[in-house]
């Protein structure tokens, strides 16, 4: 089967990679791929002239994000009425030590996406949102569940931002030097950094006989947390 034509996002000079146009990517496909696997969001937004920045738990459907917070959020009480938005994720891949100061940097993935952000009014969108916002990161889940109360409804608003437009920015370079560095005689090198999944910690009042879901199998000890995520999200959303 032909490969099917990658998709971009509209780049203008709000999402345009400014410096180091080679580290810039608009296609879907990139940027998906590192919003998915991630699972805190910073997302900024202005109040009355002054700049915020708030981070988040959130989500990702086609093209959609979402998020959510306490319905006294100062956050979601601005953004409840299609205020721009600026969503942003970040992979932290390494630190790295050239030979001189200038040079020293980091390996990293990060995406911003741009959009207009709402409110999530309609009951039964919100419904299904609440259900995503647990099922999207753990499969199935919310079925085994207590029901969420009408009062814990009411508690928790919901956001969604149609991405308008999107930008990833990716540095996976290691040590650079200039030319003439090389033959210093100062020490170099890359630090990997990587977010990695702990041994399960069951909560000690767990009922006997209840065991750990196999629907929890994507989040294994030692495996990476944005592998997990990635599995996760494909096995909820396909």
């Amino acid at each position: 089967m032909p490969q099917q034509p990658s998709v971009n996002y509209l780049v203008d000079p709000i999402n345009k990679v400014k410096r180091r146009h080679d580290r810039g990517f608009y296609d879907q496909a990139t940027v998906h791929q590192l919003l998915d696997s991630a699972a805190l969001a910073h997302v900024s937004y202005v109040i009355d002239g002054q700049p915020f920045c708030t981070p988040t738990l959130f989500w990702r459907e086609e093209t959609r994000l979402y998020w959510h917070g306490s319905s006294a959020s100062r956050m979601l009480r601005n953004l409840s009425k299609g205020e721009p938005a600026c969503l942003t994720v970040t992979h932290f891949d390494s630190i790295v030590l050239a030979r001189s100061g200038f040079n020293h940097s980091a390996d990293y993935r990060a995406v911003m996406a741009f959009g207009k952000a709402r409110l999530v009014t309609d009951a039964l969108e919100k419904d299904r949102a609440l259900t995503m916002m647990v099922d999207r990161f753990f499969p199935e889940r919310t079925a085994g569940l207590r029901a969420t109360t009408r009062q814990e409804t009411k508690a928790t608003a919901v956001i969604v931002m149609e991405i308008e437009k999107a930008s990833a920015k990716i540095r996976a370079k290691g040590v650079i030097d200039d030319e003439e560095d090389y033959a210093l005689p100062v020490y170099a090198e890359r630090l990997p950094i990587r977010t990695v999944i702990g041994g399960p910690e069951p909560c000690p009042r767990i009922r006997p006989g209840v065991e750990r879901p196999t629907t929890l199998g994507s989040y294994r000890e030692g495996r990476l947390l944005e592998e997990a995520l990635l599995e996760a999200h494909g096995l909820t959303y396909g």
